[in-house]
């Protein structure tokens, strides 16, 4: 990875490219520094800390920017959740779907419904923060106690924020290299490498003190960590290939086909999704929690099963990834369309009949690794969970944020790959 980067930095034009998105993550990190108005810092480290696991993994993707009430506090949480909701959408209603199927025209106006649904979602969301932060005194009010004008510009700030940070995100994807987004998250979670390492010196100091349970902790989850990602970078390349045979074929006084290749099938097809999926879903206890800090009796109780560090909550977001793995693959892979698109170029898997076989044999692939993909997923993302209880020690990174990290630097990596290819760059496999 390293050879590459070296590599690219000799191309002039990459070296722009790099450059102006090193620029993008620099005023990124300048606007998480910059504090919204009327809001107290201390309060909502607290309101975090006893909110759920939502708003703790809404901070670490803003790289810190929500707990220290900055400019891009609701980072680019709002535009996932857009791009997702628009894309099941895009399954479900006809009109969405021949959209999607209209080329580069379609693919324009549904970036457009889809930034006007991340501003709708970033009003409504930052509209929620603000009453959340209200109900936990992390708002000074300047008017009198009435709060419209505090609420306003708490709001409205939030809101251009989330905003700006995807138009930011947008201009690395047409001036720079990687996905805009990604970055945006990656350049996020990493700023939170720190802290991480200051957590783990303060552990190693307890244990040069004398503290004997962490003689085996630290060491262990270092190795962990090291592990991990040695996992995600072989599950992220890893692929099930098909074999395929083309049909010879005469057209004219050319013959055409005859070759062998294969469809790759990736063991993770769906990314990070169902783990956002299934982060947000369980996250809203948390944050019901936040607007009824006084809940009692049978709803408290029903509440605390949703902790971020019990066995109640780790069980149902295994099984939640495992089914929003198996939901997102199925509205993505049509084993029959892949069926028919061969039968149409003469093409046939070796030892499959054509047509309704020829789906099923695909189905059933992707179904085994749609489980293996989940399985992958499930563990990556409450091994931190199970960790964090046999040792008490407090994991600031969790495996999705290892997962989004390793995947966009690979990711990162393949794309300049490509590009000095493009350019017949010789020396970049060396």
């Amino acid at each position: 990875m390293f050879q590459t980067l070296r590599n690219a930095w000799k191309i002039a034009d990459l070296r722009k490219k790099l450059l102006y998105t090193l620029m993008i993550i620099a005023i990124f990190r300048i606007g998480a520094a910059i504090p919204v108005p009327f809001l107290n810092p201390e309060a909502i480290s607290a309101m975090i800390h006893t909110s759920g696991n939502l708003l703790g993994y809404l901070d670490i993707l803003s790289g810190g920017s929500f707990a220290q009430c900055t400019l891009f506090a609701l980072s680019i949480s709002p535009h996932i959740t857009s791009s997702i909701v628009i894309q099941l959408l895009t399954v479900a209603i006809p009109a969405l779907e021949r959209l999607a199927k209209e080329g580069e025209e379609g693919r324009k106006r549904l970036e457009k419904i889809t930034r006007y649904t991340m501003v709708a979602l970033a009003l409504l969301q930052a509209t929620a923060y603000y009453l959340m932060l209200k109900n936990f005194n992390a708002v000074q009010f300047v008017d009198g106690g009435v709060g419209m004008f505090t609420a306003a510009v708490i709001i409205l700030t939030f809101t251009g924020g989330s905003c700006l940070l995807v138009w930011l995100g947008e201009q690395i994807d047409k001036k720079g290299i990687g996905n805009g987004i990604s970055m945006i998250l990656f350049a996020g979670i990493v700023s939170r490498g720190p802290a991480l390492v200051g957590e783990v010196w303060k552990y190693m100091r307890l244990a040069m003190a004398g503290e004997s349970k962490y003689f085996i902790s630290v060491p262990l989850i270092l190795v962990l960590f090291i592990a991990v990602i040695a996992f995600i970078v072989l599950m992220t390349n890893a692929e099930r290939r098909i074999p395929v045979q083309y049909a010879k074929r005469v057209v004219g006084r050319k013959m055409y086909g005859g070759q062998s290749t294969h469809i790759p099938i990736k063991v993770n097809m769906t990314g990070v999704l169902p783990v956002i999926f299934a982060s947000s879903l369980l996250g809203i206890p948390g944050m019901i929690r936040g607007f009824m800090p006084n809940a009692t009796g049978w709803f408290a109780t029903f509440l605390s099963w949703f902790n971020y560090d019990t066995a109640s909550y780790a069980i149902l977001y295994f099984i939640l990834i495992m089914g929003f793995n198996f939901f997102y693959v199925a509205i993505q892979y049509n084993p029959i369309e892949i069926a028919n698109n061969l039968k149409k170029n003469s093409g046939a898997i070796p030892g499959i009949r054509p047509g309704k076989p020829t789906a099923d044999f695909i189905a059933r692939i992707v179904s085994k690794i749609t489980v293996i993909g989940g399985l992958f997923l499930g563990i990556i993302a409450t091994l931190p969970i199970a960790v964090g209880a046999i040792t008490k020690m407090n994991i600031a990174l969790g495996g999705t944020t290892v997962i989004i990290v390793v995947g966009v630097a690979l990711d990162t990596v393949r794309q300049l790959e490509s590009q000095m290819m493009m350019r017949h760059y010789k020396g970049f496999l060396e």
